[in-house]
């Protein structure tokens, strides 16, 4: 009898260790998904490229073969004129059209969101027959206030390029603005890139891995 009870605590102790083992392997398991699922957020998440100047740009050339420089033109025309298209008034010289825009960027606490600042850009398209190119760059933040009336509104009428390297406090937050302004113009391509498509389909060019993009005198 006492040698079944002896067998028995020692199969309930051996039980117990057993369980506390598969829950710490369940649990490293648990860190090394999490991990590799971070891993591959930030892979996915779109990432600005450097020009030339040392400045931030998000940059894509698309085909079209079966449209002329004009087509391609009046396509993009249409596409800023209509109510779904960001508010930026473009001029245009030759085959090169510029123009401003910006980027709200909204902070949220205590499950409250709210526009803690701007990040305005300059706007560069290209057109040729068959194919178009387009490049946002000049990234800068403006930080909003509340006016006397409670409205978000600028805090200065300068911004201070992405490029800046901000102060340690401030590190963490400037990152997210880095983030968030990458997500937006990656938005911004893909919308534009849907109204140039009409009923064809559009060819993308496979991303070149260079980090740097020089758009001066540039053969494309």
């Amino acid at each position: 009898m006492k040698l079944c009870m002896a067998c028995l605590w020692c199969f309930v102790g051996f039980s117990g260790a057993f369980a506390q083992d598969q829950q710490g392997l369940q649990k490293s398991e648990q860190k090394v998904l999490q991990k590799q699922n971070e891993q591959q957020t930030q892979k996915e998440e779109p990432l600005l490229s450097f020009d030339e100047r040392g400045k931030y740009i998000y940059y894509e050339v698309v085909s079209r073969k079966d449209k002329t420089a004009e087509e391609l033109k009046q396509c993009a025309k249409a596409y800023f004129k209509s109510l779904v298209a960001p508010k930026i008034q473009l001029s245009a010289q030759d085959s090169l059209w510029t123009g401003k825009g910006k980027l709200i960027i909204n902070k949220t606490a205590f499950v409250l969101t709210r526009p803690s600042g701007e990040v305005r850009y300059q706007l560069y398209l290209d057109f040729k027959d068959g194919k178009y190119r387009f490049w946002l760059t000049d990234f800068s933040f403006i930080p909003y206030q509340r006016d006397r009336y409670g409205n978000f509104v600028p805090a200065t009428p300068i911004g201070t390029p992405l490029e800046q390297k901000p102060g340690k406090l401030n590190a963490a937050e400037w990152e997210s603005y880095l983030k968030v302004t990458a997500k937006e113009a990656k938005l911004f391509a893909d919308k534009f890139k849907r109204a140039m498509l009409l009923d064809e389909a559009i060819t993308v060019p496979t991303a070149k891995a260079v980090p740097v993009q020089r758009t001066k005198d540039q053969k494309w």
